[in-house]
């Protein structure tokens, strides 16, 4: 599952599920899009019940 909510680890308990959590930085489309290649490479490396944060780089 891919989410922007960094809160979601303390909020669900993550251990009894099955699913793997790749959290985003920032939400931001033209943000999120330069990094899409990253963010796709941690969705396909991603295990099972694990959780990795992914830089997205924020400008205003």
């Amino acid at each position: 599952m891919v989410t922007t909510d960094k809160n979601i680890r303390h909020q669900q308990n993550l251990k009894a599920r099955n699913i793997a959590l790749v959290v985003l930085e920032h939400s931001q489309w033209p943000m999120v899009k330069l990094v899409a290649a990253s963010i796709a490479s941690t969705v396909n490396a991603a295990q099972p019940g694990s959780y990795v944060e992914v830089e997205v780089p924020f400008k205003e």
